[in-house]
């Protein structure tokens, strides 16, 4: 009898090193790429630069067949693809920038097993035949990346991820990997129930990226403070993110005036242009790229030492992935936002356009919460990692904030009465209805719901509905409270909030004096910019309506402004 060897299983720890250079897996990998290979669905939640790809990848190199990979952009199917080609994997991505010769000889080469991952858009998915094509293959393995997009909650909602529960229904006994860098609770609970998955298991990584400074400049004489910027990071390379083509063409022309190498980018450069400003960046031949949210997906560039934001993003989820091309190599780097009532004025004209109700109100929350953390008076990066649900203990000493903190005071009894009502209420309480509640405020709220029977009805009689908003948005920005956009807005409690509640934990707020000094001088700024006639900004004008992608929209209507401050924080929250 012939002795025949049984086969030869290769660790992921050895195919890590042979094709990524890597010695060990960083926190949750292994256990997901373990859970992944056992055949089960997984929901893998890891910040930009934690490594999320490999979790699909090192089992696409272990199992024997075709891993699917669906992926949003083609510039980062592209990025990912050359990376996973130069470190000697068969990977090919099928997209419209083939030729119909170049198709034909992808799916021989699919059909004779050469290849191990494959690239594809959503659209692609559902193309005459793909399926039908993809079945005659040995299908192993279905990553989907940027799942967040498939939420209504997300940040970039797109409606073609919306049907890919379809490639659960078509092969259901293959494991499917849904990773993104930014979802929230609301979008968390949404990704595996929307894709159809088998009791999926949530891996979930810290977001925490200590090596990154956090700060927060006003959007007035931004090319002098940018000046400034470039100069501390001679010779290094950056990002800066716009909300325009035309505003990148623009600050790109002027920092070459610096005597800077820099470039644009942008959806409406011919893909072949695209590519080359890519690759002269992640090179290093060009230092600084302006660029809309369409460039800096998947880019592998892991000395970026600056990410500036020229305009603020429209929800924390946009800002957080953006800053993530920052310091991937772990050493320290910088983001820096540039805040002003236009930027403000422009995301609401954007929101004003959409035409889905209920996705605006969505949309008009989450630019509360970018407001927020714009003006925030506690440490940022703290507010930034309680929106993902993780607190951490200490203050960071990394943002603006830390570094020139502000007047504190002790306000653990304050926050004892507004935790104790929406505990008392079961999490049942939008913002206004709270300030009612512990001002011992007679609404129509209160009243039809006789909240006026809670123990803590009144409790903080003495303190101005203005102080109390004032108060509760600081304790949402701490992480105590959470803002559940699932449930009309209710406020919830989160598990700090019982150290504060039940073991004695304290609270710190920022005084009203230090809130209103900084308000009012921010009154002031905004009113010398809405004298400035029809909100230009630094000489950078928008230019006409683009794609969707790059979230660009012309003017800067009032009408959306009006709604904004009719539901913000210091009002009350209603869709």
């Amino acid at each position: 009898m012939e002795i025949v060897d049984p086969p030869q299983i290769i660790l992921p720890e050895e195919l890590l090193h042979k094709h990524f250079g890597y010695n060990q897996f960083r926190p949750l990998q292994r256990e997901a790429i373990d859970h992944l290979l056992a055949g089960n669905d997984a929901v893998i939640l890891m910040p930009t630069g934690g490594g999320k790809s490999l979790c699909f990848q090192i089992p696409a190199l272990a199992l024997d067949g075709l891993t699917l990979v669906v992926s949003p952009l083609i510039a980062l199917m592209k990025d990912q693809v050359q990376a996973l080609q130069a470190n000697g994997i068969a990977a090919a991505f099928l997209n419209s920038t083939l030729s119909y010769d170049e198709e034909q000889l992808l799916w021989q080469d699919l059909r004779h097993g050469a290849l191990k991952l494959l690239y594809v858009s959503p659209e692609r998915i559902f193309s005459q035949g793909f399926l039908d094509a993809v079945a005659q293959l040995p299908l192993r393995l279905i990553a989907i990346d940027e799942a967040h997009c498939i939420s209504n909650w997300g940040h970039h909602f797109r409606p073609e991820y919306k049907r890919l529960h379809v490639l659960k229904e078509r092969f259901p006994n293959v494991p499917v990997a849904a990773l993104t860098a930014t979802a929230d609770e609301a979008v968390r609970s949404d990704i595996g129930e929307l894709l159809g998955m088998r009791a999926p298991r949530l891996f979930i990584a810290s977001f925490d990226r200590p090596n990154l400074s956090l700060a927060v400049l006003p959007g007035q004489k931004k090319s002098a403070q940018l000046g400034r910027i470039l100069a501390k990071h001679n010779g290094q390379c950056g990002i800066i993110y716009c909300q325009s083509r035309k505003s990148c063409e623009q600050l790109a022309e002027r920092i070459r005036a610096m005597g800077i190498r820099a470039a644009h980018y942008h959806a409406g450069m011919e893909p072949q242009e695209r590519s080359n400003v890519q690759d002269e960046f992640i090179q290093g031949r060009c230092h600084v790229i302006c660029a809309t949210i369409a460039f800096g997906m998947g880019i592998d560039k892991s000395d970026v030492r600056f990410v500036i934001h020229w305009n603020m993003p429209g929800s924390v989820e946009s800002y957080y992935q953006e800053i993530g091309r920052a310091g991937r190599d772990g050493k320290p780097a910088e983001t820096i936002l540039f805040y002003s009532y236009a930027d403000v004025q422009r995301q609401l004209h954007f929101i004003d356009e959409m035409q889905d109700d209920r996705y605006r109100a969505i949309q008009m929350a989450k630019l509360e919460r970018m407001k927020d953390f714009a003006e925030a008076g506690t440490c940022r990066r703290k507010m930034l990692l309680s929106y993902f649900s993780e607190m951490p203990a200490d203050d960071c000493g990394n943002c603006d904030v830390c570094k020139d903190p502000p007047k504190w005071f002790d306000g653990t009894q304050y926050a004892q009465m507004a935790l104790s009502a929406v505990a008392r209420s079961r999490g049942s309480l939008p913002v206004g209805t709270l300030v009612d509640v512990l001002k011992g405020t007679r609404s129509a709220a209160v009243q039809e719901r006789q909240l006026n029977l809670l123990q803590t009805f009144g409790v903080g009689a003495g303190i101005s509905e203005f102080v109390w908003q004032l108060h509760i948005q600081q304790f949402i920005q701490q992480g105590l409270l959470t803002i559940d956009y699932k449930d009309n807005y209710h406020l919830k409690l989160t598990p700090h909030a019982n150290e504060v509640l039940f073991k004695g934990r304290a609270v710190r707020l920022v005084s009203f004096e230090t809130i209103k000094e900084r308000q009012d001088a921010q009154k002031q700024m905004h009113a010398k910019e809405a004298d400035s006639a029809a909100v230009q900004t630094d000489a950078v004008l928008f230019d006409a309506p683009q794609s969707a992608t790059e979230q660009t929209r012309e003017g800067a209507g009032q009408t959306g402004l009006h709604r904004f401050q009719r539901c913000s924080l210091a009002g009350h929250v209603h869709p």
